[in-house]
């Protein structure tokens, strides 16, 4: 009996993989997502400088071959960790897409652009701070040795212990509206 349970859940990830396929082919016909193809796909278009540089970034991070380009292999084990990772691995690759310089640790001008793009993709509605003002506060409460860096354990034990930051990292990867796009398009592919 438990066997025909995971062949239902196998067969509902098959048909799942299948749409993301059928989807990334359709609007990626080379199986290659540029940059550019990157930004479209996801609707990301006329953002500001530091929108469109955080969205570089995401997109490096998610060229896990670093050959320029996003595969499909690529793009399903990012949505996959993005949707339905350990919170404990995505906060590693949350630290590693904050860590823009690849030097080990977050420094207040990585983290304030951060903040920055995701507020401008997000839109600025109701803040209570600046971003220059949260990016401080954050490192107050979380940067335990004081050294003006977020070391990856720092990091993960801030973010887990301070919800407000925890918050900010959820909304820098929301992609509700990009798995809503693919699930609107399965009856167009």
């Amino acid at each position: 009996m438990g066997n025909s349970s995971g062949s239902t859940v196998d067969d509902l990830q098959a048909v799942e993989m299948h749409l993301w396929y059928k989807k990334f082919m359709t609007e990626c016909p080379s199986g290659q997502l540029t940059l550019h193809e990157f930004k479209q796909f996801f609707g990301l278009r006329g953002l500001d400088p530091e929108a469109s540089a955080y969205i570089e970034q995401m997109f490096r991070t998610f060229d896990m071959n670093k050959d320029g380009y996003i595969d499909f292999m690529e793009y399903v084990a990012a949505l996959s960790l993005v949707m339905r990772g350990k919170m404990e691995h995505k906060l590693r690759w949350y630290f590693k897409l904050y860590d823009v310089d690849g030097n080990g640790c977050i420094d207040r001008h990585e983290l304030l652009n951060i903040i920055k793009a995701i507020r401008a993709i997000n839109g600025n509605e109701n803040h209570e701070s600046t971003a220059e003002d949260f990016t401080n506060s954050v490192f107050d409460r979380i940067d335990i040795n004081g050294d003006g860096e977020l070391s990856l354990e720092e990091f993960v034990a801030g973010a887990r212990s301070d919800q407000d930051f925890m918050e900010v990292m959820i909304k820098s990867l929301d992609l509700a509206h990009i798995v809503a796009m693919i699930h609107n398009r399965r009856h167009s592919v």
